[in-house]
């Protein structure tokens, strides 16, 4: 599940690294069109998925997944990548209030209509992509991205959070320094209130491309832990300092892509656990 402005691929070099640990992955597609619905969407796809869950969503798709897991029994962890972590109340627009970032100025707007539906979308503009949103990557590659952009309504962003699945379930976070889409502060902000360990690394807002590594080692570091730990937030968290057992685990992972958008951009990713072997040595 990916957020504004791309699509599943941007997940690539992410999936790669799994795949060669044995990992299967998919990569569902986001609707872009409300954080209701979108995460409604999600969350229906998730049912369609046997066995534990790690959830990681990239900017916007971040806040999809903070809805889409709640209530949710199998879901055991979330990593959030350069992402936002709405409380309910909150929405994309009134943290972006609180934490401005370059986005604010870096959008078009364009008037869509859908059937009877119609609306807002929200675009990049053209030359904001690399400086803005895809600094870490060459200029070839940001544009690209301009290119092959999706839009989100504005509604992804104005929608103000019903749940806050964070508060729940343990949960992962990265922090790009030279973040220029969604503020650093804002995700240190974020990942503190959610006692979200947190692993900050130099990167731009699109780290899942730039970074994969550190994208795929921290979403496996989630796994390991939420996999096998006790059940419960705190357990979770505890178990981080346990270096004594090891645990071997057989999964499949559900990926999205990556995304931006108006005052936050974002994309999701799902990883299922098929089956779990506790092994000690």
């Amino acid at each position: 599940m990916h957020g504004a402005f791309a699509d599943g691929s941007s997940w690539n070099g992410v999936i790669e690294r799994l795949e060669r640990r044995g990992y299967t992955v998919m990569a569902p597609a986001n609707p872009l069109r409300g954080l209701y619905s979108d995460a409604a969407y999600i969350a229906s796809v998730l049912k369609s998925v046997k066995g534990p869950l790690v959830l990681a969503g990239h900017s916007y798709g971040g806040a999809v997944i903070s809805t889409a897991a709640a209530g949710n029994p199998q879901v055991k962890s979330l990593v959030y990548i350069s992402a936002l972590m709405p409380d309910v109340g909150e929405s994309g627009m009134s943290l972006s209030a609180r934490f401005p970032s370059a986005l604010g100025t870096a959008t078009t707007s364009v008037p869509y209509q859908a059937g009877s539906t119609s609306g807002t979308d929200l675009y990049l503009k053209h030359d904001k992509v690399h400086p803005v949103f895809a600094a870490c990557l060459s200029a070839g590659q940001a544009n690209l991205l301009a290119d092959t952009q999706r839009p989100a309504a504005t509604t992804a962003f104005s929608e103000a959070a019903k749940v806050a699945a964070w508060k729940d379930i343990p949960s992962w976070a990265l922090v790009g320094r030279q973040d220029m889409t969604i503020n650093p502060d804002q995700e240190r902000f974020e990942a503190k209130r959610a006692h979200s360990h947190t692993v900050e690394i130099n990167t731009c807002h699109v780290s899942l491309i730039a970074r994969p590594d550190a994208v795929a080692d921290l979403i496996l570091q989630a796994t390991t832990i939420a996999m096998t730990a006790p059940t419960g937030a705190d357990a979770a968290r505890s178990a981080l300092a346990d270096t004594g057992s090891s645990w071997s685990l057989k999964h499949t992972i559900t990926f999205g892509g990556i995304a931006g958008a108006f005052l936050a951009a974002g994309s999701a990713a799902v990883l299922a656990g098929r089956r779990v072997r506790h092994r000690t040595h």
